[in-house]
C-alpha cells in the first residue's frame, strides 16, 4: 500500500510517502512559516521525489491531534481536499502515537507529551518491544506533576520522554523519575513517517468525510469564556 502522510500538528510540518511500511520520500520543515504556506509545496515535493502523483497513492493519513488547533485544522483540510476527488481512503492518527513510532527499535516505554500550556501536557504512554508499538493509555491532558506520578509505576523500564513537552517534563521531574531520559532531537518530535506506520498498523482507513480534528480540550478563548460564565471546563 502506498500512503501519503501529513503532519502539521505543531511548529514543524512534514510529509512522507511510504510503501508497505518503507519510507520512499520525506519532507520536513521547521522554519516558522505558516503551514498553509508550506504544506502543499511539501506534498508536491515529496511526490516528485518518490516519482509519483496523487493517482499512485492508495491511502492518506494525517495527524489529527492533539496539538496546535490551527495546525491540525490545516492538515486535516489539506488531506480531505487531496482525497475527495478520487475518494481515496484516509486515516486519522494520534499525534502522540506517531511520536512513539520513532522508537520501534527500542525496548522501552515512550512517554509522548506535547505542551498544553499552564504546566499541563497532552500525553499518552506506549510500549515498544524492538519491533512493535502498543498503546498503554489513551491520549489525555494532565498536569506535569500528575504525569510524573504516573510514571513512577514503570520504574523497572527505560522511559523516553518525547514530543515538544518532553523537555518541560524532564526538567520538572528532576530525580523523581530517575529512569526517564530526554529523547534526542533527531527523534523527539512527530513525523509524517510515524503517522504512516501507525495508520498502516492500525488499518483504520475510512472515507475522508470522517476525518476530524481531535483537540482533547476546548480552545483557550472558549475555556476563558466558560470560566467567566461560571461553567466548568
Amino acid at each position: 500500500m502506498k500512503i501519503l502522510a501529513v503532519d502539521s500538528s505543531a511548529k514543524s510540518a512534514s510529509v512522507a510517502v511510504t510503501e508497505s511500511g518503507r519510507l520512499i520520500s520525506e519532507c520536513f520543515v521547521n522554519n516558522a512559516l505558516t503551514h498553509s504556506r508550506t504544506l502543499m509545496p511539501m506534498v508536491e515535493n515529496a511526490l516528485s521525489q518518490a516519482d509519483m502523483t496523487i493517482k499512485d497513492i492508495d491511502a492518506f493519513c494525517v495527524n489529527v491531534g492533539p496539538g496546535s488547533f490551527t495546525g491540525i485544522r490545516i492538515g486535516v483540510a489539506a488531506v480531505k481536499g487531496l482525497a475527495i476527488c478520487d475518494n481515496i481512503p484516509c486515516a486519522g492518527v494520534s499525534t502522540l502515537e506517531s511520536i512513539a513510532y520513532n522508537f520501534t527499535d527500542e525496548d522501552c516505554i515512550v512517554c509522548a507529551s506535547m505542551d498544553a500550556r499552564c504546566n499541563q501536557v497532552y500525553t499518552a504512554l506506549f510500549r515498544c518491544d524492538g519491533v512493535n508499538v502498543s498503546r498503554i493509555c489513551e491520549d489525555k491532558a494532565v498536569s506535569v506533576d500528575e504525569l510524573g506520578n504516573e510514571l513512577l509505576q514503570y520504574s523497572n523500564n527505560k522511559i523516553y520522554l518525547a514530543g515538544d513537552g518532553a523537555e518541560l517534563c524532564f526538567k520538572a521531574f528532576g530525580d523523581k523519575v530517575s529512569n526517564a531520559c530526554l529523547a534526542g532531537e533527531n527523534r523527539r518530535y512527530q513525523r509524517a513517517f510515524g503517522a504512516a506506520l501507525a495508520a498502516e498498523n492500525n488499518k483504520e482507513f475510512n472515507d475522508s468525510a470522517l476525518l476530524a480534528p481531535v483537540y482533547l480540550r476546548l480552545p483557550q478563548a472558549e475555556r476563558e469564556l466558560k470560566l467567566k460564565k461560571g461553567e466548568s471546563v
